[in-house]
């Protein structure tokens, strides 16, 4: 007595398994072009923020401060030096500005 059984054949399964692997090689480099636009935009926004400390201890203290000093009048965390993505930071003539690997600021517009 044998059943008539409905089931997926090994070629059926195969070509899924096919489709499903040309679209996760498809996704993967976009996706990872992504994750570089967000660091810098968070490395944008960090400056942005940092610019508004800088203004802030100005106002307080009349003269553009260091990171240092922002660190010390807690203006900033001692872990918010950095751009979330590594880049150091550098404040010059009260302009804040990120500091890649080129020396080229992001903060410069």
């Amino acid at each position: 007595m044998l059943k008539n059984e409905k089931g997926f054949t090994l070629v059926e399964m195969l070509i899924v398994l096919l489709i499903i692997s040309v679209l996760i090689i498809i996704t993967i480099p976009n996706v990872s072009k992504h994750f570089a636009s967000i660091d810098d935009k968070g490395c944008k926004a960090f400056v942005a923020m940092v610019q508004g400390q800088v203004e802030a201890y100005k106002i307080d203290h009349m003269t553009f401060p260091t990171i240092e000093q922002l660190v010390e009048k807690e203006y900033l965390m001692k872990d918010e030096t950095k751009c979330p993505n590594g880049q150091a930071i550098e404040i010059k003539d009260g302009r804040v500005n990120a500091i890649s690997a080129s020396s080229e600021g992001i903060g410069d517009d």
